[in-house]
């Protein structure tokens, strides 16, 4: 063996063995239904390469010289990819119920497929024979029958290849690559057999198309989209049914024009070979011609049923079935036309932009010609409205395409009434974007309004004009639900939309904002001072005249807020306006207008609410105590806990932390971490010998809190403080508008000893002659009465009434704020006995408290008393 051999047979080895690790790896990683097949490919290519090394290896072993070991090999092989490419066809091909169909109906293309195979191989055989065959035959001189034997790999290889011809057509993007490797294989055949007739080495035309044909097979491993792509005449759809044809026609022209040149070059026509494979070759085309005959008047006598099968299925279907001509004219109509007033055969003829709306018309043009342009099949959608016998129109959802008949190419069209379907969607619309209750628009139409306006806001509009917004709140409307139910409400809320739609100019938008918050959002046309007046008279429809509800008469004041675009960016006009209501609000019913530090106080508010749930979280909250005197002898006999809040280095005012506490809801965390500071610290001072009274305040919003009368007895056992020793300072609204639930736990918690205070007695809502019905054991004189003494004779003449009624109901009076030595004075002279303010004592620690409530039994008075709190002439001199 020469090296050239050996290396020919090396490089041949290993190409087999590459393609063979590539297929099988392939079929490991493979979807199921192609993993055998990627296993037989394997096979084939292992086999195939030691066919072909066996043959340059052991070249006259066997038992003849076409029968040889590596010979009967590479016949081995050819079955083995039979199969491959036979599981690669059923695994291109989609399960499908026609499956279990009988065979006469799949009949016709598998026996043209099988015909079409028949003329490749024929064509490629006289291919063959007038460029290899003929002249080796004449030249060796053998006879017939061993001629044919040493051409029985080659034309193997040709019915093979023939044969598989009939998987082209259904899986030919994965069957190519092993056909054409078989034509490689096909090709090394027929180079070698005048070769082995002859009884030389095959040239390198063989070796290279041996390794070709193994490339293929390794080629087979690749995803299908590299496949894809490798190949240029690739298309998107899973079959190609012309392959098979396709490559009939190629091969028999290649065959005519290599016999054309054959018998130009002074071949001989007439040879018996020639003769046969001709005459075979014209039986076959016979036979292809009369199954093409046949299969076209199968697929007539189809189409003739599918136009009887339309006609039954379009005059059965509630669907509207019409059919149109390309130049849209109506050439039948179902019966299905009768629900919109019209016979099938009175339209029939009539155009379909007659029948199309005018608003309508110019996009269903272009839907029509989008149609009859397309390719048939392809579906196009349309809505629109059709006018109906009786004149009124119909919403219809139609579906257009092109529909090929034996009479031509018409356009199709399938129809469905949904005007039912589009009046609910129009009614679901109006419920999304409308109150129920009022009619008003919602809040999400008046947001869409105002994104709206915030877009045209770079637009240019008149002098002076301005997008603005107006908010209004009900004040004191909770009240109504609670006096005379929801229902009443409801109706009071009705009856206030359509006083402030009234007042309201008709281009404006007035819209239910939620609960008892409208808003109106004044469109460009108005400027500042007609938005101001609009406000003005929303507030007077409010406040005007009662509202009749429930057989009362219910008298209202509106909080208003007004936001102007002019100088805010326009898409926080809402937010604006809401912000300005709020302080409204607070202020007390008025209209109020924003500015910038409204905001400013909305988001310093927001960002102390976060720090303040930190330091409530983080125990940063401190107590100090302000001493309560006997005013008489000066002696300490309660103190007042007051929170405190440092923030970093900024000490945070006491009203402004507590407000936002109420307002985020954190009141009842803070309320709670008081109390039982308060407590505990006033236990110790009970454990030390000082048997000192402690006042904590609990506003609304705390006591109603349910278990608050369990939370404030728990704290009371916790700490060990006698419920005697605890007074609640709550204030007037608490004890006269608090529901029956808050009233009986503040009455509980009286019953264990917990004493109760009235605090700023004499600014709310309960009266003098009230005082005898409130559960309370202290009230609190607000500050503002004792400012008044010695300057206004009504305060201290209300002063001192309020002292002796308490007196005389036997309720403990406390004169707060006392800054002054004659408002001191007066007092003792109204016979006020407890006391406390700047004058008597500030704020302080609990040491400082120690420290200014003198020695403590069993201890020493410790640290001297401040000057300003020892001296109250000087305190209050400061």
């Amino acid at each position: 063996m020469t090296m050239s051999v050996a290396a020919w047979m090396a490089a041949q080895v290993l190409v087999a063995a590459v393609a063979f690790g590539c297929l099988w790896r392939a079929s490991v990683s493979a979807e199921p239904s192609v993993n055998s097949a990627h296993q037989w490919l394997a096979t084939v290519a292992i086999v195939w390469g030691g066919s072909f090394a066996v043959g340059e290896a052991l070249p006259g072993h066997g038992l003849a010289a076409s029968l040889t070991i590596g010979g009967l090999l590479a016949l081995a092989a050819l079955a083995v990819l039979c199969a491959a490419v036979a599981a690669l066809a059923r695994a291109s091909q989609p399960p499908s119920p026609a499956a279990g169909r009988p065979l006469g109906r799949g009949a016709g293309p598998a026996l043209t497929q099988l015909a079409d195979g028949c003329l490749v191989a024929l064509a490629l055989f006289v291919v063959g024979w007038a460029a290899f065959y003929g002249s080796a035959y004449h030249k060796a001189g053998v006879s017939a029958g061993g001629f044919a034997l040493d051409l029985l790999h080659p034309v193997t290889d040709l019915v093979l290849l023939g044969a598989i011809m009939a998987y082209l057509g259904a899986s030919w993007r994965r069957s190519l690559l092993p056909w054409l490797a078989l034509l490689a294989v096909t090709l090394a055949d027929s180079l070698a057999a005048p070769a082995r007739i002859s009884g030389v080495r095959p040239g390198l035309g063989t070796e290279l198309a041996q390794l070709a044909a193994l490339a293929l097979l390794a080629a087979c491993a690749l995803p299908r989209d590299r496949v894809d792509r490798l190949l240029a005449a690739a298309r998107a759809s899973r079959a190609w049914p012309g392959a098979s044809t396709a490559t009939a026609a190629a091969a028999t022209v290649a065959a005519a024009l290599t016999t054309i040149g054959w018998a130009a070059g002074g071949g001989s026509v007439t040879d018996p070979v020639v003769v046969i494979t001709g005459g075979l070759a014209a039986l076959v085309l016979v036979a292809r011609v009369a199954g093409v005959a046949w299969y076209e008047r199968a697929a007539t006598q189809a189409w003739q049923e599918s136009g009887r099968a339309f006609l039954e299925l379009a005059e059965r279907t509630s669907d509207v079935v019409v059919l149109c001509d390309l130049a849209a004219i109506v050439r039948y109509a179902s019966p299905a036309v009768a629900r919109f007033g019209y016979r099938p055969e009175a339209i029939e003829g009539t155009p379909l932009s007659a029948l199309i709306h005018p608003e309508d018309r110019l996009r269903g043009a272009r839907v029509i010609r989008s149609a009859t342009l397309g390719p048939p099949g392809q579906t196009t959608h349309f809505s629109c409205r059709i006018r109906s016998a009786d004149g009124t129109w119909h919403h219809l959802e139609s579906s257009l395409a092109r529909y090929r008949e034996a009479g031509g190419d018409n356009l199709l069209i399938t129809a469905r009434d949904v005007s039912d379907q589009v009046a609910l969607r129009r009614q679901v619309t109006h419920l999304t974007f409308h109150d129920g209750l009022t009619g008003l628009p919602n809040r999400a139409y008046i947001e869409e309004r105002a994104k709206s306006a915030a877009q045209r806001a770079a637009a240019g509009r008149a002098q002076g004009a301005q997008d603005a917004a107006i908010f209004i709140d009900l004040d004191g409307f909770t009240g109504v639900n609670d006096s005379v139910g929801h229902g009443a409400g409801d109706l009071l809320l009705a009856q206030a939309a359509r006083r402030l739609r009234n007042v309201v100019p008709a281009q404006h938008t007035v819209a239910r904002w939620g609960g008892d918050e409208f808003a109106v959002l004044v469109e460009s046309g108005a400027n500042a001072q007609e938005t101001v007046d609009i406000a003005e008279r929303l507030a007077g429809a409010i406040a005007g005249e009662p509202f009749r509800v429930a057989g009362r008469d219910i008298s209202l004041t509106g909080s208003i807020g007004v936001a102007l675009a002019g100088s805010n960016p326009p898409e926080h006009l809402l937010r604006n306006a809401d912000v300005a209501m709020a302080r409204a609000k607070v202020a007390g019913g008025r209209v109020e207008i924003f500015n910038a530090q409204m905001h400013a106080d909305v988001v310093r508010r927001l960002e102390l609410a976060s720090e303040l749930r930190r330091a409530i979280t983080d125990e940063e909250l401190e107590l100090e105590y302000q001493p309560v005197v006997e005013l008489a002898t000066s002696r300490v006999v309660g103190v007042e806990a007051l929170v405190r809040w440092t923030s970093g280095e900024t000490v945070v005012p006491p009203a402004e932390f507590l407000s936002v506490a109420e307002e985020s809801g954190l009141i009842g965390a803070l309320g709670e971490q008081v109390l039982r500071a308060a407590c505990a610290q006033a236990a110790a001072w009970h454990a030390s010998g000082w048997p000192t009274g402690i006042s904590v305040n609990f506003s609304l919003r705390q006591v109603s809190r349910e278990g608050f009368a369990d939370l404030v007895l728990g704290v009371l056992a916790e700490t060990g403080l006698p419920p005697a020793a605890l007074t609640l300072e709550v204030t007037e609204r608490v004890l006269v508008d608090g529901a029956a639930v808050i009233v009986d736990a503040l009455a509980r918690l009286r019953r264990h000893g917990v004493r109760l205070a009235i605090d700023d007695f004499g600014t709310g809502y309960a009266s003098l002659a009230y005082l005898r019905q409130l559960p309370v054991d202290i009230i609190k004189i607000d500050p503002s009465f004792v400012a008044g003494l010695g300057t206004d004779a009504t305060l201290a003449m209300l002063t001192a009434t309020i002292v002796r009624v308490g007196r005389d109901l036997g309720i403990a009076v406390v004169a707060e704020g006392i800054e002054q030595p004659e408002q001191l004075e007066m007092l003792r002279g109204m016979g006020c006995g407890l006391g406390q303010g700047f004058l008597v004592a500030r704020p302080m620690g609990a040491r400082g408290i120690e420290v200014f409530a003198g020695p403590m039994p069993g201890g020493t008075a410790g640290e001297p008393v401040p000057e300003a709190v020892a001296a109250p002439e000087a305190a209050a001199a400061g």
